[in-house]
């Protein structure tokens, strides 16, 4: 039997294979989902004569139903891995951080748009228009009228502010969990 044959026969026996895909546990949507698929392999693949078309059929229908739960495996194995790899030491979900931390980084973050602020205006605009709006140094220096090496001179001090400031956080950062380990030791 050819594939047109096969076509035929897949269209007469359509509803025994629902059946069939619907006996050995799939969903009736996932049933249909398959059914779908096969009928598009038949459409695409060559295939040679097939002396029984309706074990055929039914073959390539288990098959596809085996390949479907062998990659909902697979993908239950990597989000699992995933979210694992999301948990902290402390047992909680990175995704959401504690309180405590949410309070830190907006301490830090506070204190990185005060070291911004207090940058000159030009170097805080540059600054903005390069990192923020993506506008290149070139086009910023024909903007403003000012020379190429004045606006990377300009960021290098922005730069060097902001450097200035995740050392000095990440400094205290550290010291604060020195004093952490310490208290702890002494109880």
């Amino acid at each position: 039997m050819t594939v047109d044959g096969l076509l035929i026969v897949f269209m007469t026996d359509r509803a025994m294979l629902l059946r069939f895909l619907i006996a050995r546990g799939a969903s009736p949507a996932e049933s249909e989902d398959i059914l779908q698929e096969l009928f598009l392999k038949l459409r695409t693949v060559q295939v040679g004569p097939v002396s029984e078309p309706k074990s055929y059929l039914y073959r390539m229908a288990h098959n596809l139903l085996n390949d479907r739960r062998r990659a909902a495996t697979r993908q239950g194995a990597r989000e699992s891995a995933w979210a694992s790899t999301r948990i902290g030491a402390d047992g909680q979900s990175l995704a959401t951080p504690s309180i405590e931390d949410s309070l830190i980084q907006r301490e830090r973050l506070k204190t990185v748009e005060a070291t911004l602020a207090a940058l000159p205006e030009r170097t805080s605009f540059i600054l903005r228009r390069y990192r923020v709006d993506g506008v290149s140094q070139k086009t910023i220096a024909a903007d403003l009228g000012i020379a190429l090496s004045s606006v990377e001179k300009h960021l290098q001090r922005a730069y060097r502010a902001i450097l200035d400031v995740r050392q000095r956080l990440d400094a205290d950062s550290d010291d604060q969990r020195r004093l952490g380990t310490k208290g702890d030791d002494r109880s």
